[in-house]
Parts: structure tokens; sequence; C-alpha cells
């Protein structure tokens, strides 16, 4: 019986069977978000084509603000949750491990809302 089948089986999901299930989720729902977007900026427009009129045109559409947004918010914390178990396997001090979640816990806030109220507020050219 592994680590998380033991803590989904005693009943209360914990914190870290969340962190783990948003690590599985946020990996499905990259891989289609990651692919369309390399087809389209990389494939089919170009990346030498991106200026920013293009962004403007691209976001003048409230659909494609919104994937980008959903992009940003599922990679970005991806990204987070990934360095968080790397430096728990190296951080073993309770206390220190909290700082930390804590820490990378807000520093993903606060570049997520950053990003989405860049990317929701759009270009002006």
């Amino acid at each position: 019986m592994t680590a998380l089948s033991t803590r989904l089986s005693a009943g209360r999901p914990s914190w870290m069977t969340a962190a783990w299930i948003l690590m599985r989720l946020s990996g499905i729902l990259l891989l289609p978000l990651v692919w369309i977007h390399v087809v389209i900026q990389d494939m089919l427009v170009g990346v030498h084509h991106i200026n920013l009129d293009y962004v403007a045109m691209r976001w003048a559409s409230f659909g494609w603000r919104a994937y980008d947004a959903f992009l940003l918010c599922f990679a970005f914390a991806h990204g987070v949750n990934g360095l968080r178990q790397v430096l728990e396997d190296y951080i073993h001090g309770r206390r220190t491990r909290r700082v930390i979640r804590i820490l990378l816990f807000l520093f993903w806030l606060f570049v997520t809302l950053l990003g989405a109220a860049a990317v929701i507020g759009g270009v002006r050219s």
C-alpha cells in the first residue's frame, strides 16, 4: 500500500493529498493547453511574426485571454508545486517546511494574480 492510498483510505484528505491531486490534474490539463499553444504560436504563426500588434489582436478575444490565463495559472501552479516537492526532499525541519510552503504559496498567488491581471487587462497598442 502506497503512502497516498494509506492517506486516502484514512478518511479525511490531507493538504498533501490535495497537492498530489492538484499536481496530477494540472499535468493533465497542461498537455492540451501547452500543445495547442505551441502549434498555434510556433508552427502556424511563427515566433518571428509575434509582436505587440499580434498579441493585441489575439487578446481582443476574451476567449484567448481566458485561455492564456488558464495556461499561466496551471503551468505556474504545477511548477511551484513541483519546486515545493523537491525542496521538501531536502528540508527536513517541520517548521522550515511550513515556512517554505507559505512563502511558495504567496509567491504563486502574487505572480498568478499579476499575470492574470496583465492577461485579462489586455494590451493597448
